[in-house]
């Protein structure tokens, strides 16, 4: 190779970093002064690094063939930055393959203007004001539910983080540094990215600014909100303890709680959602639901997807689950079959409601998938693994092209996640902030009989689709721009 060669290269890079550079504080800006959220198909972009940028748009190439360059979206950012806009999420990445689809004369900045002229009306809050939310449970989710929550805090007009209820661990002091600590180290997320202090008089953790009260309580019912100026509280239950509608309905003899979301399938008439296949019934569902589990929500929209094109006949998943805390560390009594055996040692053979669970989200497909589950030793990071029958033959460049078109585009985008490359495993997807990743190259068709390995954060993806659940309770589902040209009519 030349020098000339290595230098074009290397020229190419510094480019390429000096306009990532260049989008940090522009996506910055838009975010915490307007609300808006910039995304590169589907892929947020905020509180990125330029490195981070780069290869969210190497990305793109390689998992959705999609020719663009940190200059296209640069110039679409460009004209983006220039509007008044009210809150919104707008995808740069589809902004710029619309405008080139308009032909080769079509001018960028013209195309992004006629595309979001209708929240270009000045900046705005979606509510009144901001929307109390605590946690009941400080655990694997309630953490990660932290962190999510605060790095979307923005302008601080939007769902504010108020407080943790915990049962006290041991003495005052000590129960703060350890709370801090759990939450600012992570030995499967690592590291938090932000700013941790303790305010012991206050009895609260002080994260990137946002002030949380810490709470002890012995039961839902026990404490009084509005003495700590919290009103109309979401609450989210994340201990996984209280599942039925009378354990759960304690929560809501709490002066200052409204309405009370369980990060765990509910039980009896409890309803169960999905979000982005059945939330839009979430605000009638009562003061009582659930955002069911980390499997349901990971393969429900892929499900959906099938479905939708296809028509399921039958089918049966199988999930390879890492191991949770309710398991055992080292053999001991428990009393559901097989988990009292190691759960870092073994693969244990348990089930799963996820297939049943289905039926609540898609009621077409009720009684047409069975399904168990194998808990694996990892500490994160899931496989869903779905064997169907459809209702016509297919090929795997067909159906794999079906879903990979649903997670650029569409009401499930946010949802399904796409990766082709034929090297990945679990651990490369820790911390990805989608409920289900479709592989494509494990896709297996025969016929009318195909296989899809579906990834998931069982963690952290689960606990974004919570958070998501959140925004829909308290109105703040901001509009996905651009809208498809076939939605447009």
């Amino acid at each position: 190779m030349s020098d000339s060669t290595s230098d074009s290269h290397l020229s190419d890079w510094a480019r390429s970093a000096h306009l990532a550079e260049d989008m940090i504080p522009r996506v910055g800006r838009l975010y915490r002064d307007r609300g808006v959220i910039i995304t590169i198909f589907g892929h947020s972009l905020v509180n990125k690094t330029p490195i981070e940028i780069i290869q969210l748009h190497e990305t793109a190439q390689q998992n959705f063939q999609v020719a663009i360059s940190l200059a296209d979206t640069h110039s679409v950012l460009e004209v983006i930055s220039g509007l008044d806009l009210s809150p919104a999420r707008i995808d740069i990445g589809t902004l710029f393959t619309q405008s080139l689809g308009r032909g080769e004369g079509a001018n960028v900045a013209e195309v992004v203007s006629a595309e979001l002229a209708h929240v270009c009306t000045g900046r705005a809050s979606i509510r009144p004001r901001p929307q109390d939310v605590v946690l009941y449970g400080f655990g694997r989710i309630g953490r990660l539910v932290t962190r999510i929550l605060v790095g979307k805090t923005g302008r601080g007009d939007a769902l504010r983080l108020r407080a943790v209820v915990v049962r006290k661990g041991g003495s005052k002091k000590d129960d703060l540094q350890k709370r801090a600590s759990l939450l600012r180290r992570d030995s499967v997320h690592g590291h938090f990215q932000g700013t941790i202090t303790i305010d012991e008089e206050g009895e609260a953790l002080i994260v990137n600014g946002n002030r949380i009260l810490v709470i002890y309580s012995d039961g839902p019912d026990q404490i009084d909100y509005t003495d700590y100026g919290i009103q109309d509280a979401l609450i989210v239950d994340n201990t996984g303890k209280w599942r039925t509608r009378e354990e759960l309905g304690r929560h809501l003899k709490a002066p200052g709680s409204s309405q009370v979301i369980l990060t765990a399938p509910g039980k009896g008439d409890i309803p169960n959602f999905v979000y982005g296949v059945n939330h839009e019934g979430m605000r009638d569902g009562g003061p009582l639901i659930s955002a069911a589990s980390c499997t349901t929500n990971a393969i429900v929209p892929v499900l959906k997807v099938v479905h939708d094109e296809f028509k399921i006949v039958a089918g049966h998943m199988e999930s390879c689950h890492s191991f949770t805390n309710d398991q055992n560390l080292i053999d001991n009594y428990h009393e559901k079959d097989r988990r009292g055996r190691a759960a870092t040692l073994n693969m244990v053979v348990t089930e799963t409601g996820a297939a049943k669970a289905v039926a609540a989200a898609l009621p077409e497909l009720a009684g047409k998938l069975t399904g168990n589950a194998v808990r694996v030793p990892t500490p994160n990071v899931s496989l869903a693994i779905l064997n169907l029958h459809l209702s016509r033959p297919t090929a795997v460049k067909e159906i794999n092209e079906v879903l990979r078109a649903a997670s650029i585009e569409g009401p499930l985008q946010n949802q399904i996640d796409y990766v082709t490359s034929s090297e990945v495993a679990s651990s490369d997807f820790v911390g990805n902030r989608y409920a289900g990743i479709v592989d494509a190259k494990a896709t297996i068709v025969n016929g009318e009989y195909c296989v899809l390995y579906v990834w998931y954060d069982n963690e952290f993806g689960y606990s974004r689709q919570v958070v998501r659940c959140l925004e829909e309770l308290a109105g703040l589902v901001m509009p996905n721009l651009p809208q498809r040209e076939a939605a447009k009519g």
